[in-house]
């Protein structure tokens, strides 16, 4: 039996947390964990590692592009699919130049996120 990849939601928002987990999990992955903020994120990451963050931008105590940079600093090898409210193009081009490995718009469109998911687990 293969290992599902082990995924982590980085959202501030339940509703998306939710939404992005039933498509994940649909997809075939595993859903190991979810966190609530950057602060959060960074701590779960460094604990679990798990092999793909999706990590929203605009969240409260620390936003998604420093905690990216964080994760990104302790393992440059992250994956990390940044996921942003359409119009943050300035975020997302920040995130893109601290190493996120793509994104993800919403509302979600499940087959974009699985699509997005499968390529960059594959890069």
């Amino acid at each position: 039996m293969e290992e599902k990849i082990r995924i982590m939601i980085v959202d501030d928002s339940k509703t998306s947390r939710k939404l992005l987990r039933g498509i994940l999990e649909r997809g075939g992955y595993e859903v190991v964990c979810e966190a609530v903020d950057g602060e959060d994120a960074w701590g779960k990451y460094r604990e679990i590692r798990p092999d793909l963050v999706t990590m929203d931008i605009t969240m409260p105590k620390m936003d998604g592009v420093e905690a990216l940079s964080m994760i990104r600093k302790e393992d440059p090898t992250a994956r990390v699919v940044m996921i942003s409210a359409s119009g943050q193009r300035e975020k997302m081009t920040m995130a893109i130049r601290r190493g996120a490995s793509d994104f993800i718009t919403k509302p979600f469109d499940e087959k974009k996120v699985l699509a997005t998911v499968g390529a960059v687990l594959e890069e």
